[in-house]
């Protein structure tokens, strides 16, 4: 059983920046940054492979957010710069058994608890 802690979450205004860690108790394989808006579905941000050289990008956040790993340190990142109010959730990490890039939230194991993220305008 592998435990999922994020961390860096908080309020920024619009065109911020913030960067978000997922520590894993253990080793990981693929994992993945998914986030969920009062209202709406959970939506998968973006998601990296194990080696952490293959990498997706949902339309929304391309050329804004960057999702890295540090196997050594068994801990995930995003960095998102240029922050937009849309961009408030609740930010969850993921992990799955797979070395590949994973897009379906059915195929991911193991869910963090989520950090708060809010972009004010």
């Amino acid at each position: 059983q592998v435990q999922l802690v994020e961390s860096g979450g908080g309020l920024v205004q619009t065109g911020g920046s913030l960067r978000l860690s997922c520590a894993a108790s253990g080793r990981t394989f693929s994992m993945g940054w998914f986030r969920q808006a009062p209202g709406k579905e959970r939506e998968l941000v973006a998601a990296i492979s194990r080696g952490g050289g293959s990498t997706y990008y949902t339309d929304s956040v391309k050329g804004r957010f960057t999702i890295f790993r540090d196997n050594a340190k068994n801990t995930m990142y995003l960095q998102m710069n240029s922050l937009k109010p849309e961009d408030t959730a609740v930010y969850f990490c993921a992990a799955g058994n797979t070395i590949v890039v994973i897009t379906r939230p059915m195929d991911y194991q193991y869910w963090g608890q989520g950090t708060q993220v809010t972009v004010s305008s």
